[in-house]
C-alpha cells in the first residue's frame, strides 16, 4: 500500500507527484506508455540526426508558471533555449510581423509598417507587466484564486481598471481594431489567440492573444535544450530522486471504490491499494466514464458529462529539412515560432469552418522552427520543422474529406498543409528530406488524453473555463469521490505545459490530508 497513486506520467501528473513527493508522501506513478512525458515527448524518429518533438514545443507558460520554477529543474538537467526571436508571421503584401527579445525593438518595427503602432505596444506592454503577478494567478491558481484575485482587484479599478475589464472581455478582433493601426500588430494578437480553440469574434480570444503574446514579449517562447522530452525526463529525475516510483507500460483499468472513497487503483495485472489519494492525469470523460464505477457517479454528474465539450482535432507534419526554410522575405530576426495565415479574416473563416464542421480551405498554421529555437536538435545548416492546424472533431458535408482520415485523406491534406508553407516560401518542399504525418487517431493512440486530436483537454471557450470545467460546479481538482483528484488539462486552468492542473490537485489532496489529521 502506498500513501499516493498519480496515474499518467505527462506534465500535470510529474508535477503532481512532484508536489507529493517533497511532503514525504509514498508515491506511485503509472504511464500506460513505454516512457513519461504524455503530450511532452521527443525522439529521433522522423529522420537520423533530427529531434522532433511528438507533440508540444514551445513552453511560456512554464517560463512563467510558480510551480514550474519552483521546481528547480535546471539542477536536474534542465536548461532552456530561444530563438532569436520568439514568435512573428510573414505579411501577405510583405514584412514580417515579429515580436522581438527587447519591446523597444518590435515597438520600433511596428511603427515602421504603421505610425503609431509602436507607441501602442508599449503601452500595452507596460499595462502587463504592472498586473501581470495578479493575471497569472489569476489563471493558474485554483478556483477561486482568492489571493492572486485580491492582488488584482485594485488593479481594475478607475479608469483604467475599466479599460483592463475591457480587455479581458473582448475578442481578439475588438481588441487589435481599437489599439492599433496596421495590421501587423493586429495579426501578432490575431494569431497568438488561435492557440485556443476560440475564434477571432469569440469572448475570451483577446485574453488569449493578448496574454501569449504579452509572455512572448517577457519571456520569450522557450524550448527545452535537446527536446521537449528533457522537461519531462528533468521532473522524472526529481521525483524518483526523492524517493518516487514510475512504472511504464502499466495502464490504469479502473478504480476501486468504497463507501464513498477511493481505496485502490486497478490495472491489467493487479490491484494496488492506496492509503490517501488518487490523483488522475487523465480526461475527465475517462476518468468519469471509464475508469470509476458506475455507481459511484452520481447522477447529475453523469448528465453533466454529457455535454463536455472537447476541442477540435489536429493533424500534425513533421519534417526534416536540408537547409533552413527559404522565406519569400527573410525576417529580420528569425522566430522559433511561425504563424501562417493571410489575414484576420482568414482566421475568422478557417474557425467557421471548423464549427461547421468542414475541413478549413487555408487552415491556419502553428509553426515551429526548432533547429532555429535550438541548434542541438539537427544537424548544422539544417532544419527540423513541424507545423500543426485544427480540423473539426466531426466532419459534415465536405467535399473533401469523410473524417475517416484514411491515408489518402491524410496525404492529401498534408499535401493542403505543405502548399500553404510553399507560397510563404517558395522551394520549401525541395528541401525536404523526410515528411511524418500525425492524423487525429495518431496523435490519440500516442497520448490517449488526445482524444480525436484534441490537444487542451477541452474546449478552452468560455463556456467550460474556470467553475465549468470541466463541468458547472466541479471547477476544482476535487471529485465527488473522496481522495480522487482531476489532475489534467480537463480541471482548471486548462490546456498548456504550466503544471497548474497537477498542482492544483496536489494541494488539494496535501490540504484535505491535514484537515483530516485535525
Amino acid at each position: 500500500m502506498t500513501d499516493a497513486i498519480v496515474i499518467g506520467g505527462g506534465p500535470n501528473g510529474l508535477v503532481a507527484a512532484n508536489l507529493l513527493a517533497d511532503q514525504g508522501w509514498e508515491v506511485v506513478l503509472l504511464e500506460a506508455n513505454d516512457q513519461v512525458g504524455g503530450a511532452v515527448r521527443s525522439a529521433e524518429d522522423v529522420a537520423d540526426g533530427f529531434v522532433h518533438d511528438t507533440f508540444s514545443s514551445f513552453y511560456p507558460l512554464a517560463a512563467v508558471s510558480p510551480t514550474i520554477q519552483a521546481l528547480d529543474l535546471g539542477r536536474w538537467g534542465l536548461e532552456w533555449s530561444n530563438a532569436p526571436a520568439p514568435v512573428g508571421n510573414p505579411m501577405t503584401d510583405g514584412g514580417w510581423a515579429i515580436v522581438h527579445n527587447d519591446p523597444f525593438d518590435t515597438a520600433a518595427a511596428l511603427d515602421r509598417m504603421a505610425p503609431g503602432d509602436g507607441e501602442s505596444w508599449l503601452k500595452m506592454y507596460d499595462d502587463w507587466r504592472r498586473i501581470e503577478r495578479g493575471m497569472v494567478g489569476l489563471l493558474l491558481d485554483p478556483f477561486p484564486p482568492v489571493r492572486s484575485g485580491a492582488a488584482l482587484v485594485r488593479h481594475l479599478v478607475g479608469r483604467r481598471g475599466l479599460e483592463r475589464i475591457r480587455l479581458l472581455a473582448s475578442s481578439v478582433r475588438s481588441l487589435g481594431d481599437r489599439t492599433f493601426q496596421g495590421d501587423a500588430a493586429k495579426m501578432l494578437l490575431a494569431t497568438n489567440a488561435q492557440h485556443a480553440d476560440i475564434s477571432p469574434e469569440g469572448a475570451g480570444s483577446g485574453l488569449m492573444g493578448w496574454l501569449l503574446v504579452m509572455l512572448g514579449q517577457q519571456f520569450g517562447y522557450p524550448v527545452p535544450r535537446g527536446g521537449a522530452g528533457q522537461l519531462s525526463l528533468a521532473l522524472a529525475r526529481r521525483f524518483e530522486a526523492r524517493g518516487g516510483v514510475i512504472r511504464c507500460g502499466e495502464r490504469v483499468t479502473g478504480l476501486e471504490v468504497s463507501g464513498g472513497r477511493v481505496i485502490g487503483v486497478r490495472t491489467a495485472d493487479e490491484l494496488l491499494s492506496v492509503r490517501r489519494a488518487v490523483l488522475a492525469d487523465v480526461s475527465a470523460p475517462a476518468l468519469y466514464g471509464e475508469l470509476l464505477p458506475a455507481d459511484a457517479v452520481p447522477a447529475k454528474v453523469k448528465r453533466a458529462m454529457r455535454g463536455f465539450e472537447w476541442d477540435p482535432g489536429t493533424v500534425k507534419v513533421d519534417w526534416a529539412l536540408d537547409g533552413l526554410i527559404p522565406w519569400k522575405e527573410t525576417p529580420s530576426a528569425s522566430p522559433g515560432t511561425v504563424h501562417l495565415a493571410d489575414s484576420v479574416d482568414s482566421l475568422s473563416l478557417a474557425a467557421a469552418q471548423i464549427a461547421a464542421g468542414q475541413v478549413p480551405d487555408e487552415p491556419f498554421l502553428l509553426m515551429g522552427q526548432m533547429t532555429t529555437a535550438d541548434p542541438t536538435r539537427s544537424p548544422a545548416g539544417t532544419e527540423s520543422v513541424w507545423a500543426y492546424t485544427h480540423v473539426p472533431q466531426q466532419i459534415r458535408g465536405d467535399a473533401d474529406f469523410t473524417g475517416a482520415w484514411t491515408p489518402d485523406e491524410v496525404e492529401r491534406f498534408a499535401d493542403r498543409i505543405q502548399d500553404q508553407v510553399e507560397r510563404a516560401a517558395p522551394g520549401f518542399t525541395s528541401r525536404i528530406i523526410h515528411r511524418r504525418i500525425l492524423a487525429p487517431a495518431d496523435l490519440e493512440s500516442r497520448n490517449a488524453n488526445l482524444v480525436g486530436g484534441a490537444v487542451n483537454g477541452g474546449t478552452a471557450a468560455l463556456h467550460q473555463q474556470l467553475v465549468f470545467r470541466p463541468i458547472p460546479g466541479l471547477g476544482r481538482a476535487e471529485t465527488p469521490v473522496k481522495g480522487l483528484y482531476l489532475a489534467s488539462a480537463s480541471a482548471h486552468p486548462g490546456g498548456g505545459v504550466h503544471g497548474a492542473c497537477g498542482s492544483n490537485a496536489a494541494r488539494a489532496a496535501l490540504g484535505h490530508a491535514r484537515f483530516a489529521r485535525r
